[in-house]
């Protein structure tokens, strides 16, 4: 198992293990003393998916695997490929690819550029050298946990199903600028619009929470975006799919503390979890392990 300052990694005990791989990419709240950002910490945790690692922590009962980032998603994103960077704010020429995207225009690729309503992070260009230490000490090891938790249920299952777990903030509308003729939902499950993930995989998650009073929307406004690219290839027996929930429910999003139903919703969240491991038990007991040197499960 890969070891890191910056990620965390659990995992089942072997008796329980499943093929069932969960990740966090943006929860972490420590940041880094080498950050240098120009603008209030209070205003840069706006960036963060508080508390979500906590919401989820039941996966390794089930016999799940639970990787999580300890660094904030403000100082690097590890749901971003690395060619994701705006030139713009690296002092020099970047040695490296740089593919201008959605996500980079609106100043938050693989390394933030502003948060919120167009706050900026930093008063300063980045060196290259601080960049690529971003990199070697977070995004690489945090894709080198996935991607060993993958190669793992790939060897002992030759499958496996994949959530990566995210909140969203009560305005994600307005933020991207929707008019939506219904309110966000309390969940929201991104496939690549039937890319990632088997529509069988999606409906267990959906049903399962929406058993519990919640809402549920598909694709809207969030479809996925690298981590799923990478990770999900349901004709390989490979199923990804991301979770969004939306903080109003679990935290008051103005002081990032937990909310009065917090507790209530991480047992929703165990619940929902039991349900998804009795289907990944029922599908991966008819499935062979798989030669590891074969196994495309994504990249480091």
């Amino acid at each position: 198992m890969p070891e890191s300052r910056w990620v965390s990694v659990q995992s089942a005990d072997d008796e329980l293990a499943l093929p069932l791989l969960c990740d966090s990419p943006h929860s972490g709240t420590d940041y880094p003393e080498d950050f240098g950002y120009s603008l209030t910490h209070w205003a840069l945790r706006s960036g963060e998916d508080t508390h979500i690692d906590t919401l989820w922590d039941h996966v390794p009962q089930v016999g799940g695997t639970l990787v999580s980032a300890l660094f904030p998603r403000t100082y690097i994103d590890p749901n971003r490929p690395l060619d994701a960077l705006d030139p713009d704010m690296v002092e020099g020429p970047w040695p490296g690819p740089c593919v201008a995207s959605q996500k980079t225009r609106l100043g938050i690729g693989l390394v933030w550029r502003q948060v919120g309503e167009g706050q900026p992070i930093y008063s300063r260009k980045l060196s290259i050298e601080e960049v690529r230490r971003r990199i070697d000490t977070c995004w690489r090891p945090y894709h080198a946990a996935l991607q060993w938790a993958a190669k793992t249920a790939w060897e002992r299952f030759g499958c496996y199903w994949h959530l990566n777990l995210h909140s969203m903030p009560s305005t994600a509308y307005e933020r991207l600028g929707i008019q939506s003729p219904t309110p966000l939902a309390d969940f929201v499950l991104g496939d690549l619009h039937g890319v990632s993930c088997g529509p069988e995989f999606l409906d267990v998650v959906k049903r399962a929470i929406e058993a519990r009073g919640y809402r549920v929307a598909v694709n809207d406004p969030y479809a996925g975006v690298q981590l799923l690219r990478e990770m999900g290839s349901p004709p390989q027996g490979r199923h990804s799919l991301q979770v969004e929930m939306n903080r109003a429910l679990y935290m008051d999003e103005r002081t990032r503390e937990p909310g009065v139903n917090f507790q209530h919703i991480r047992k929703d969240m165990a619940g929902v979890l039991e349900e998804v491991a009795r289907y990944i038990r029922s599908q991966s007991a008819m499935r062979t392990p798989r030669d590891p040197a074969v196994a495309p499960v994504g990249s480091a």
